[in-house]
């Protein structure tokens, strides 16, 4: 199931923004516990636990670390795990409640899990490598790409460029919500275990989103200047195919050869269809609308170019440090990524750049996070949320994941992006 992260706040466009979250992109999804046993330390909840590789004992910022995995748990996942890295290559690892609300193991510090929409910063990664090597320009139409690809309904793939597309202002429907909240049926527990082995191509959900008309068309004269955005997985499905069209690869091999290889990241990989998350792990769970109990939704086939990527929180910050460090791409290039439009429902203050996003830190140290915030992206899939976030010289990072995901229950689920959000500030600002 495709995923994605948009940090929105408050009232129905927190629901909207909780279930567009949960990688409700066309991958699929019993109940195993009751939130009664999400209380902190309750049921047998494992406590928190930390590591420094690097550090002294005592570490303060491990110790912050240990506090705000806790306070994830105490917000509502049963279990999460968290990585930071330092300015002198300190690793600081942290993990709390539990792998499974039935075994009630500890979480493993390297658990594997679904990375949703941080799989954008890749997608977007490779495509300007491949500008910066000339196969494709920025300013180049989704028309000129993929002919025929993007009409009707009054839409126009010859009014959006690749820019567009991996600046999210491209006016394009989401399929997401066309498929998940157009139908009240469609995010059960029966439906999600009916559906979660079920697949379906590029160009089918590409089709779903050209059955509504755009919100927008850039301007014909600056499409590059659009500054309207919404957020739309469609944008980086789309992205995908014209990765496989210029490179003859799928975009999943371009990543492995460009960034996956050469990066090192040993435990990332693209399942494909597959519908498992390699060992270890822990159990993704998801509330659904209109219940109360928790499902696991560990299972789940069917992810593209939009949130496709599974990872661990040790490459996950390779990954971060690499990019913002210059190591992946030119610095003009680098430059080019980090130019944004105002996104300020994917979080407070932010902007959305290609595939990568500012938000502003309170109280950020000007040691580490010089311009008052910190890059990111985020994602979610059924049942697991990704946070991570890097300063803009790709020095301080951390990468955090948490392995439940509410969509009805609204305090919970802003209570816990919260504390994930915080997590990730303190780690990476101080």
């Amino acid at each position: 199931m495709d995923a994605v992260h948009n940090g929105g706040r408050g009232g129905t466009r927190s629901r909207r923004t909780a279930w567009t979250r949960a990688g409700l992109a066309v991958t699929g999804l019993g109940t195993i516990a009751a939130v009664a046993l999400l209380a902190p330390g309750g049921g047998g909840a494992v406590a928190g636990a930390a590591e420094q590789h690097g550090a002294g004992h005592g570490d303060r910022f491990a110790r912050q670390l240990e506090r705000d995995t806790e306070a994830v748990v105490a917000a509502g996942a049963t279990g999460v795990t968290a990585e930071s890295v330092d300015a002198a290559g300190t690793h600081r690892t942290a993990r709390a409640g539990v792998d499974d609300l039935e075994r009630r193991g500890e979480v493993p510090g390297n658990a594997y899990y679904r990375i949703g929409s941080d799989t954008k910063t890749f997608v977007s990664v490779v495509t300007l490598q491949l500008v910066q090597e000339g196969k494709l320009a920025l300013e180049d139409t989704v028309e000129e790409l993929l002919p025929g690809v993007v009409t009707g309904n009054g839409n126009d793939g010859g009014r959006i460029t690749v820019t567009n597309l991996l600046r999210h202002t491209s006016g394009l429907a989401n399929y997401t919500d066309i498929l998940f909240l157009s139908d009240p049926d469609a995010l059960t527990p029966e439906n999600y275990r009916q559906t979660r082995f079920a697949t379906s191509t590029a160009e089918e959900k590409v089709a779903l989103a050209l059955t509504e008309a755009p919100g927008w068309l850039p301007d014909a004269d600056d499409p590059q200047g659009e500054t309207r955005w919404s957020y739309s997985n469609t944008n980086y499905i789309l992205a995908g195919m014209i990765i496989e069209k210029v490179t003859g690869h799928s975009w999943e091999h371009e990543v492995h050869e460009r960034i996956i290889e050469p990066l090192g990241l040993r435990h990332t990989l693209t399942p494909g269809s597959g519908a498992y998350v390699p060992q270890p792990t822990a159990t993704a769970y998801m509330q659904f609308p209109g219940t109360e109990e928790l499902t696991d939704t560990s299972v789940l086939a069917d992810a593209g170019a939009d949130g496709a990527i599974i990872s661990t929180t040790a490459d996950m910050n390779t990954f971060l440090r690499a990019l913002l460090g210059g190591e992946l791409l030119e610095p003009a290039t680098l430059e080019t990524m980090k130019e944004t439009v105002p996104a300020e429902e994917f979080a407070p203050g932010a902007g959305y750049g290609l595939g990568i996003v500012w938000r502003p830190v309170a109280g950020a140290d000007p040691g580490r996070c010089a311009d008052g915030g910190l890059w990111f992206h985020g994602g979610t899939s059924f049942g697991t949320v990704s946070e991570t976030g890097v300063s803009g010289d790709g020095r301080y990072s951390a990468a955090a994941a948490g392995f439940t995901l509410w969509l009805d229950d609204q305090e919970k689920a802003e209570a816990q992006f919260r504390a994930g959000y915080d997590l990730v500030d303190r780690a990476v600002c101080g």
